[in-house]
């Protein structure tokens, strides 16, 4: 009998540690696995920000242009299968393909050869929260397709020099396109990295190493406020 009370007392210590113990495996869980406590993950890599520090030298730093001109039919149809990207001429359209490829746990909408998504799960980068998405008419914009390089920024950065299928392809190519938290997507607009970058610190890398990719891709160039702050990005990688 006299040892019941320490029995008593080590299993509510023992709770209290697995209490804390599974909080810490939420807190601590990768948004982009979609596991919560279990194992725990794998670290990620450290971001080698040396490839995009030497990219980002060669893009030109100009002004930025008038926006005059500029619409959003510039660049083609919206999310048009007619262009000569990755995904182009697949029989589904562009908007569809990096649901496919963003969200997990799909279903497709009966009919559409697994083109058009019904409903899935994005772990979004932007946020670092996981959004459920359901096609619908007032569901669908809780998930949006974010150009990484705003088109109104691409067209006042060089893209007014691009021909009419280049502008598309940019509209339309998948390292320019990713699925996003629609209101984060809203909130960012047609901003470049000198006036938003991702709520989540952790993607803030990728996300301006991707930038600068497309840009040196379709020949965009950067204004110094830009180029400054895509360099104070990587140099904390």
């Amino acid at each position: 009998m006299r040892h019941r009370p320490r029995a008593a007392f080590l299993a509510l210590a023992a709770v209290s540690v697995l209490g804390l113990s599974g909080c810490s495996a939420i807190a601590d869980a990768d948004p982009g696995t979609g596991s919560l406590g279990g194992a725990p993950a794998t670290p990620a890599p450290a971001f080698d920000a040396a490839p995009a520090l030497a990219k980002l030298d060669t893009l030109a730093v100009k002004g930025r242009a008038p926006k005059t001109g500029y619409t959003r039919e510039q660049f083609g149809p919206s999310w048009s299968d007619d262009n000569s990207v990755e995904g182009g001429h697949n029989g589904c359209d562009t908007r569809n393909d990096i649901l496919r490829r963003d969200l997990v746990d799909l279903t497709y909408k009966t009919s559409t050869r697994d083109c058009v998504v019904a409903t899935g799960t994005l772990h979004d980068t932007y946020t670092g929260t996981t959004i459920a998405f359901v096609r619908g008419q007032d569901t669908s914009t809780a998930v949006q397709i974010d150009h990484v390089v705003a088109l109104s920024d691409a067209w006042q950065k060089g893209a007014q020099q691009l021909s009419p299928e280049q502008r598309r392809d940019l509209a339309n190519d998948p390292r320019n396109l990713q699925a996003v938290d629609g209101p984060t997507n809203s909130q960012k607009s047609d901003s470049d990295a000198a006036s938003w970058l991702p709520p989540n610190k952790s993607y803030r890398c990728t996300y301006v190493s991707r930038q600068i990719d497309v840009k040196a891709l379709y020949r965009l160039w950067v204004t110094q406020a830009e180029k400054d702050a895509m360099s104070q990005v990587l140099h904390s990688c």
